[in-house]
């Protein structure tokens, strides 16, 4: 029973991965960044400031693959780059007013698109939905590799 149950968990997850992955493709895709940039910018836009290392880890990434994303971002008048004063080894990212733009945009985008899929969900099924997501959100975070 285990073994159908993870082959069932496997093949509705990847079923899942792949439909949301198909609408950040387009969603991202209209702004003209890539899928990584709109993660990045996502991230930086709902802290206001947040360091290259604090953001690399946050979203799984090593800081030289972080900071080419950085790169193209700044490029294109998406995100400001600055040295902290207070430890000249750390670079503090915010989103430029064009950036800001972008993060509201695919908030809203997102937010839309969600509030749709949830209100699709029977309402006396919701509350287990959110319980099994956050359930399995654990799970997949005590089980990741460093």
């Amino acid at each position: 029973m285990e073994t159908r149950g993870n082959n069932v968990l496997r093949e509705l997850l990847r079923i899942l991965v792949r439909d949301l992955g198909i609408l950040e493709k387009s969603d991202a895709s209209c702004c003209g960044i890539s899928i990584a940039q709109c993660h990045a910018i996502v991230e930086i836009g709902r802290r206001g400031r947040i360091t290259l290392v604090e953001l690399a880890d946050l979203l799984g990434l090593d800081k030289s693959t972080m900071s080419r994303t950085i790169n193209n971002l700044v490029e294109a008048d998406l995100v400001l780059r600055e040295l902290d004063m207070e430890n000249r080894r750390y670079v503090i990212i915010q989103l430029t007013d064009n950036g800001r733009t972008v993060f509201k945009n695919t908030e809203e985008s997102m937010n839309s698109y969600y509030q749709s899929i949830f209100s699709s969900v029977p309402e006396d099924k919701r509350n287990q939905v959110l319980e099994s997501l956050q359930l399995l959100t654990c799970a997949v975070e005590a089980n990741r590799c460093c």
